[in-house]
C-alpha cells in the first residue's frame, strides 16, 4: 500500500485544475483552524505553508490578513496558480520532505497535505518542522486518529493517506522541540479533521 504514496506527487498534478476548482467550490468547513491557528501568530508573521495547493482558500486568507506566506507544493501548475493569484508571496516548486529554506518562520503550516506522507515519512518531517520555526513559533497539521494507512479516491485515481497513532505524535512534538497547544479529534463542526497545534521551546 505504501507504494501508492509515491504516486501522490503525479496525482495531484495531473488533477490540479479540477482539485482547486473543487476546492474552492466545496464549503469551507475547516476555517475555523486557519483563523485559530492565524490568531496565535503575531501581527505581519511569516508563514511556512507546506503543500499549499493552489493557494485557495487558506493562503489567500491568511495574506488577507496581512501575513507573508511562503507556499510550497509539489505540483508545477498548482505553484503556477499561487504566483498568478498572489504575485507578491513567494511560492517554491518543492517537496516538503527535502525543503530546507535557511530562514525560520513565525508559523508551519501542513495542512491537508502531511497526511498524504508514508509513516517513515511523517516521522522525519518533525525535523524539518524545528528546522523552520522560530522559538514560540506556531504549528499546525492534522492527521489521522491511529497508526495505518488507508486509500481513499479522487476522479477514480487512489489517493493515499496515513497516519501515527496519537502517543506517537505526542513524542515526536516533544522530541522536535515543539510543546503542544491544542489536539483536537473529529469535531464534526470542522469538517471532521483530526489537528495538532503545537509551539517551538
Amino acid at each position: 500500500m505504501s507504494s501508492l504514496a509515491d504516486l501522490i506527487t503525479g496525482h495531484y498534478e495531473r488533477h490540479a485544475f479540477a482539485w482547486d476548482a473543487d476546492r474552492r467550490a466545496a464549503g469551507w468547513n475547516d476555517k475555523r483552524w486557519i483563523d485559530r491557528f492565524v490568531g496565535l501568530l503575531p501581527t505581519a508573521a511569516a508563514v511556512l505553508d507546506l503543500g499549499c495547493g493552489g493557494g485557495e482558500p487558506v493562503a489567500s486568507s491568511m495574506i488577507a490578513r496581512g501575513l507573508q506566506v511562503t507556499g510550497v507544493d509539489s505540483s508545477p501548475t498548482l505553484i503556477s496558480m499561487c504566483r498568478a493569484r498572489m504575485p507578491n508571496q513567494q511560492w517554491m516548486h518543492a517537496d516538503m520532505r527535502s525543503v530546507s529554506l535557511g530562514r525560520r518562520f513565525d508559523g508551519v503550516l501542513a495542512w491537508d497535505s502531511f497526511f498524504h506522507l508514508k509513516p517513515d515519512d511523517q516521522r522525519a518531517m518533525f525535523s524539518i518542522f524545528a528546522e523552520h520555526a522560530v522559538t514560540a513559533g506556531i504549528l499546525m497539521f492534522n492527521a489521522g486518529v491511529a497508526h495505518g494507512e488507508g486509500v481513499g479516491s479522487y476522479r477514480g485515481d487512489p489517493l493515499y493517506h496515513a497516519s501515527l497513532d496519537t502517543s506517537e505524535y505526542a513524542s515526536l512534538l516533544n522530541e522536535a522541540g515543539f510543546e503542544r497547544v491544542e489536539h483536537s479529534i473529529n469535531d464534526p463542526a470542522v469538517g471532521g479533521r483530526i489537528v495538532w497545534i503545537a509551539r517551538r521551546r
